[in-house]
């Protein structure tokens, strides 16, 4: 089971129609009514009754549809979640001085490092 699974199906059932579906997801009604028929496959139970006339959620239907729609926000956090610490990320740089700039030259310039390159985690040696 892959993700798109689970969106087409959250799509199928918010709007219990395969053709307004497909036109939201952005593919043909076709391919999606083979990928719900695919989902139901592998979980061995149908999840949607169909008619010429409509479609509704079996009960294992209502069901699987709050925890798609759970799993679906799930996903989205996580990603949003990744994206800011990858944003966050700091590169680290280590510089030495000798003994003799250490008092005068290395506190004011790690000063104006870290003011000026914020992302940057700065370690002064001696």
């Amino acid at each position: 089971m892959e993700l798109r699974h689970l969106r087409y199906f959250v799509a199928v059932a918010q709007e219990l129609n395969f053709t307004r579906a497909a036109g939201r997801l952005y593919t043909s009604q076709p391919s999606l009514s083979e990928q719900i028929r695919n989902l139901e496959l592998e979980m061995g139970f149908p999840l949607l009754i169909r008619t010429r006339r409509k479609v509704e959620l079996t009960a294992a239907g209502v069901v699987f549809l709050e925890e798609a729609q759970r799993i679906l926000k799930q996903v989205a956090v996580a990603v949003t979640r990744a994206a800011k610490a990858a944003s966050q990320a700091r590169e680290s740089i280590t510089i030495g001085f000798v003994p003799a700039a250490e008092v005068r030259i290395s506190p004011a310039f790690c000063r104006c490092f870290v003011r000026l390159i914020p992302k940057w985690i700065l370690s002064c040696a001696a």
